[in-house]
């Protein structure tokens, strides 16, 4: 069982950045590929960006390639989302989840592990 918990969403200006964190319970954190989704109002649940479990490969929704960071650490059991140059668009509740299959997935259905979600909102 793995208990995820976000934090460090809020409310931005457009160009502006933020950084999400994400924590872990699992003993066996670094075990797990981690990604961070997000979803807005009246959409469905959109795949942000993927990481391995030893922080060495991660890839990117086109969306946020080149904008947003996936890191982790796993001394500290907690992975994070640096998100720079934020656009209206980009306002979502974000969510962190944890897979135990291999990693590249992009699909929520194939993470077991899901955080409650931090809420972004971006301005205009």
């Amino acid at each position: 069982q793995v208990q995820l918990v976000e934090s460090g969403g809020g409310l931005v200006q457009a160009g502006g950045s933020l950084r999400l964190s994400c924590a872990a319970s699992a003993r066996t954190f670094s075990s797990y590929h981690m990604g961070w989704f997000r979803q807005a109002p009246g959409k469905e649940r959109e795949f942000v960006g993927t990481i391995n479990w030893n922080g060495r490969s991660a890839f990117y929704a086109d969306s946020v390639k080149g904008r947003f960071t996936i890191s982790r650490d796993n001394a500290k059991n907690t992975v994070y989302l640096q998100m720079n140059s934020l656009k209206p668009e980009d306002t979502a509740v974000y969510y962190c989840a944890a897979s135990e299959r291999p990693y590249g997935l992009t699909n929520a259905y194939d993470y077991k592990y899901w955080g409650q979600g931090t809420q972004v909102t971006v301005s205009s």
